[in-house]
């Protein structure tokens, strides 16, 4: 059964920093291109970041570009999404995701308030 388990969310203060987690099971990461989305509260759900399937490449969104990091270890089947200098803005659930396949974890929730 194909499953996506996020963990690593929280509150923090802005200017903070979270290392959210994705485990994959199920299916063969090293195959698989992955991203991050969010959603806010009242928001349509927004693209973050993608990572190919070795890693190679990644690209991410104007909003996050130069404070996000994604990377992946394929041998453990994970997923990471480094999150620095957070702001009140970046409070959303967190969603690890591979559209393609339609697969999609249940969410991590970061909140950023002082």
């Amino acid at each position: 059964q194909v499953r996506l388990v996020e963990s690593g969310g929280g509150l923090v203060q802005p200017g903070g920093s979270l290392r959210l987690s994705c485990a994959a099971y199920g299916f063969t990461l090293s195959s698989v291109a992955m991203s991050w989305y969010r959603q806010a509260p009242g928001k349509e759900r927004e693209w973050v970041a993608f990572i190919t399937t070795s890693g190679g490449m990644t690209n991410y969104a104007d909003s996050v570009k130069g404070r996000f990091t994604i990377s992946r270890d394929n041998a453990k089947n994970m997923v990471y999404l480094q999150t620095n200098n957070l702001k009140p803005d970046d409070t959303a659930m967190y969603y690890c995701a591979a559209p393609p396949r339609n697969y999609w974890g249940q969410g991590t929730q970061v909140t950023v308030s002082s």
